[in-house]
């Protein structure tokens, strides 16, 4: 593959197992001209790894990254390729990276991606949960209230939640869903996925095992079920009210199908057959006989 000049390469890095770097992955590492890593140690065994690189390697962390937009942007500009990749997995993915990412993009230059290994990926994958519709949490608060806040977002989403946890609050974490979720809640958690002692646990939140903290965790959880519809004697109990407050069966039915989120139609259909029934008990009156022709005394 040519080098394409003035390019900052996103290179996905292995999470665990160093099979799962890609060869373009590893021919883009060796030539680049600028690495941007979280660190050098361990950006520089995987060079190492990889036959050693002829560029430079400098360190973009979330303390550093705003200072290392000039030093890319310098190297672009001089017609080089830089390469950003984080400790494991996908650079910017709960990693720094997004803000270079923005300065390069706004500076008029190209970003490749370099897809390859991602935890969160590889264990929505190997979950069994749907995969189908999925929110990426990433790593929640450690505490306050907006914890609490997304915490309690998470227990109303209807789609398959991510999370990335450390060993030292993952206990923490899964008590806290479980409080806010419940204990039937269906959960996947993942740790040292790629590495020699994976392991994927399938159960709930109120009696799975997450066992001895070790590694990054990767929590899967099973989305909200989605509200069931109201029964009839529900609606019918929220027409009676409606009626009562003297709205038109229409104008009934459409402020109960928006409130309680069933069709208008339904509705409808339940309070011209209430309105039908009320009618008939009146024409057969108190004693259940129908009147006289007349309406009179005889």
């Amino acid at each position: 593959m040519s080098p394409t000049p003035a390019t900052l390469h996103l290179v996905a890095t292995p999470i665990g197992n160093l099979g799962d770097l890609t060869p373009r992955a590893a021919e883009i590492l060796s030539r680049v001209e600028l690495i941007c890593c979280e660190d050098t140690r361990r950006t520089g065994r995987l060079l190492s790894h990889l036959g050693g690189h002829r560029g430079s390697m400098v360190v973009c962390n979330e303390h550093t990254e705003m200072n290392r937009i000039t030093d890319v942007l310098k190297t672009l500009e001089r017609g080089d390729e830089v390469a950003l990749v984080s400790d494991a997995g996908t650079p910017a993915i709960s990693d720094p990276g997004y803000r270079l990412v923005r300065a390069v993009i706004a500076a008029g230059y190209r970003v490749s991606p370099v897809p390859g290994p991602n935890a969160a990926i590889a264990a929505l994958v190997a979950s069994g949960l749907a995969p189908d519709r999925f929110v990426f949490e990433g790593f929640l608060p450690r505490r306050g209230g907006e914890r609490q806040r997304r915490l309690a977002e998470i227990a109303r989403e209807e789609r398959t939640t991510i999370i990335y946890e450390s060993p030292q609050r993952v206990a923490r974490t899964i008590g806290d869903l479980t409080e806010i979720c419940g204990a039937d809640r269906a959960v996947v958690v993942a740790r040292e996925l790629t590495k020699l002692h994976e392991e994927i646990v399938h159960g709930h939140l109120g009696t799975i095992d997450v066992g001895e903290g070790r590694g990054e965790y990767v929590i899967v959880l099973d989305g909200a079920p989605e509200p069931g519809r109201p029964d009839d004697d529900a609606i019918r109990a929220e027409l009676t009210q409606a009626l009562h407050d003297g709205l038109s069966t229409r104008d009934a039915a459409r402020e109960i199908a928006g409130r309680l989120g069933v069709t208008r139609r339904d509705v409808y259909a339940l309070a011209v057959a209430m309105t039908a029934s009320d009618d008939q008990r009146r024409d057969i009156g108190p004693s259940g006989a129908a009147p006289a022709p007349g309406g009179g005394d005889e």
